[in-house]
């Protein structure tokens, strides 16, 4: 009862906390992303996030600005820039309207991004004195702490912990990050970040150094003929990622039509606090001539593996080191990569063409299953690649093609063709050899890894109507090789969606969208046999939102999931989910309340729902078995100088009375915890 009326107090103490809406961009992604893209929105989540936090000045955006922005297609970029450039300065965001093409949903998104400034442009002449002062800084803490006793954290005896070193984690079960951001007009980053995951240990036991994860970077940009300047971490990504794509965008099948067939953004500071997909060195992008670039890499890390010997069994990406099995894996290799990329941006056509060296201290050799022969095996790889783009009245052909060191190519080619600002077509054919091994190519695909694959897939996006927005595709895959739980070669399957927005007004939106995929599994019967049989997934899911005023606005959303075997065996789920936000006219407050309620069959049906998080928090948490989740979003913010959020969240399960397995298994039916973050800008 005490430990109850103690959250509650919290609760009330930030009653007088100001939230603002959640952001519209979020629903760009929270619409159309299925499950497996989940991980790879997390760091797409945090870079849009930081964007958001730092808008463009409309009337002095570039085109290299705009593209940052995965929502807004070439021909609406072309279009945005046209219009400042003939009507002259916007003056108020509703000038957007103007923009040939520009339909109600990108318009929602792009607000978020930009604001209305001057439209004299800064100086380009980069002075040291100047970033002294008139520089922009602020720091950001984040603390999670759970309501609740994972397995991880209880208390075990010497002989037990001797026996089975693996059942207790080393920390505390608080999770906690630190962030520093300096910035100098759009010229000049430079940021510093620490993170402590949940069960690390913290300047304690084998972590004397405080938190597990420390990173740096500075950036430099536009400056001369410097067009970009890395030191410490960094991301980089060229062409269509086929050779290298270090946490970038990447093509998602139920990306936008018109934004699909844009080039990598090359080399970009990279402020995440993910501790796997980012380089660490020295980066920098030259301007040669007025269109041709020439980019330089370098960068070597510490990484974290399983080895035997001279072997490496196995790489650890998921930066925690909570266990003695992970400290055992943490920094026992060492890579070092060096790249370069030769770009070419014409009017009529693009070129780029792109080298990537990596080597390993130890020889990659994991253990060997049937479904892995073909996987990167080891001590160095080299990669070549070009990406090309040619523009031809609508239409706009662009692809990239590779080769690995023994000669296997992988290569993938687009075909778009906008018959107007508001409509286009994608068709997409891709080819990757099962014996391809590229350690950092990340590029579109149904296969988590970058080989054994060809497709075609086929898009359609459209506004053509005023309210309404549509956008579908299907994708045609097969598999050469047999794949994880696929103990067959030659598998095929398709995937496809269809999604109607409509909005008969501003403040009312509406979206339904159904998918389906049909992937091979394998099964095994009641009698113990095993099969390879069509596995579908099919979602049918329904969205409103609606704001009739700035005082209030709430969304709801409702989603039924069909799970099959080919042979008839089933599973169903579902789920309803609302949030709820409301500000006070007497004191700057506005609170976001979610619930939803969920029900499935089994695992097969589990559904996934976006629920409002802090800052750079994303969340989308899967559910299966029934029961509810509910949580309460509150921010406060003085002069936007100082930011104080909080978020209490509470997980019900009817079905179970314990939570998980492992270390990770909590007893009991519910789950709570706090998140609290604080933001200071100056």
């Amino acid at each position: 009862m005490l430990i109850k009326i103690f959250i509650l107090c919290i609760l009330i103490s930030y009653s007088v906390f100001d939230l603002q809406a959640q952001s519209n961009w979020v629903e760009w992604k929270e619409d159309i992303s299925e499950a497996e893209d989940i991980s790879k929105w997390q760091e797409q989540y945090e870079s849009l996030s930081e964007l958001a936090e730092h808008p463009f000045n409309i009337n002095t955006i570039t085109k290299e600005q705009l593209e940052q922005l995965p929502f807004l297609s070439d021909k609406m970029i072309e279009n945005i820039l046209y219009y400042i450039y003939k009507y002259g300065p916007m003056v108020s965001k509703k000038e957007l309207l103007g923009v040939e093409g520009m339909d109600w949903q990108t318009r929602k998104f792009l607000e978020d991004f930009i604001y209305i400034g001057k439209s004299d442009k800064e100086e380009d002449k980069f002075y040291w004195k100047d970033v002294l002062k008139h520089n922009k800084q602020e720091l950001l803490t984040r603390v999670d702490i759970p309501l609740y006793m994972k397995s991880g954290y209880a208390d075990y005896d010497r002989e037990t912990l001797e026996k089975y070193p693996n059942r207790k984690y080393y920390g505390d079960p608080v999770y906690h990050n630190l962030r520093y951001r300096f910035q100098f007009r759009n010229q000049l980053y430079m940021g510093f970040t620490a993170e402590k995951d949940a069960g690390e240990p913290f300047f304690s036991k084998y972590n004397k150094k405080g938190y597990d994860f420390y990173a740096a970077y500075v950036f430099l940009q536009d400056v001369d003929k410097l067009k970009a300047l890395a030191i410490g971490n960094y991301r980089v990504d060229f062409g269509y990622g086929l050779v290298i794509n270090t946490g970038g965008f990447s093509l998602g099948k139920s990306g936008l039509s018109g934004s699909m067939n844009r080039f990598g953004k090359g080399i970009s500071k990279y402020s995440s606090t993910g501790e796997s997909n980012h380089l660490q060195g020295i980066a920098a992008t030259y301007t040669l001539k007025k269109r041709w670039t020439l980019s330089a890499f370098y960068s070597f890390r510490k990484q974290d593996a399983r080895i035997e010997g001279v072997f490496i069994r196995s790489l650890k990406t998921d930066g925690y080191h909570r266990l003695k099995k992970d400290m055992e894996k943490k920094n026992t290799i060492n890579n070092q990569l060096v790249g370069s990329n030769l770009s070419y941006n014409g009017k009529l056509f693009e070129l780029g063409l792109t080298g990537v060296y990596t080597v390993f201290n130890k020889v990659l050799n994991p253990d060997f299953r049937p479904y892995n022969l073909y996987y990167p095996r080891g001590r160095y790889f080299f990669n070549v690649g070009m990406n090309y783009k040619i523009f031809f009245h609508k239409f706009i052909f662009s692809g990239e093609t590779a080769f690995d060191k023994s000669g296997k190519v992988a290569t993938l080619n687009m075909l778009s063709y906008s018959p107007a600002v508001h409509t286009s077509f994608l068709l997409i054919n891709r080819y990757y050899d099962k014996k391809y091994q590229a350690i950092y190519a990340d590029a579109f695909g149904e296969n988590s890894k970058l080989q054994n694959e060809t497709g075609i897939y086929i898009g359609l996006e459209s506004s053509f109507f005023s309210k309404l927005k549509i956008a579908c595709y299907g994708d045609f895959f097969h598999f050469f090789y047999r794949r994880y739980q696929v103990d067959k070669d030659h598998t095929s399957g398709f995937d496809g969606l269809c999604q109607l927005s409509y909005s008969p007004i501003n403040s009312l939106v509406m979206l339904i969208k159904y998918s389906y995929k049909n992937k091979a599994k394998n099964y095994t019967s009641a009698d113990e046999k095993k099969y390879v049989l069509p596995y579908i997934r099919q979602r049918l899911h329904y969205q409103l939102s609606y704001k009739p005023c700035e005082k209030f606005w709430l969304k709801t959303a409702t989603e039924y999931v069909h799970t099959a075997y080919k042979s008839g065996l089933s599973s169903n789920g579902g789920f309803i989910n609302g949030t709820l936000g409301t500000s006070l006219s007497f004191v700057p407050v506005q609170i976001l309340c979610s619930g939803a309620w969920f029900r499935t069959q089994s695992y097969d049906s589990r559904v996934y729902m976006y629920e409002p998080g802090l800052l750079y928090a994303f969340s989308i948490p899967s559910f299966y078995g029934r029961g509810s989740r509910w949580s309460v979003n509150l921010k406060y913010s003085y002069k936007n100088r100082l930011i104080i959020q909080g978020k209490w969240g509470l997980t019900y399960y009817k079905d179970r009375d314990r939570i998980s397995s492992g270390t990770e298994e909590i007893q009991g039916n519910r789950k709570s915890d706090i998140q609290l973050q604080l933001k200071v800008k100056w």
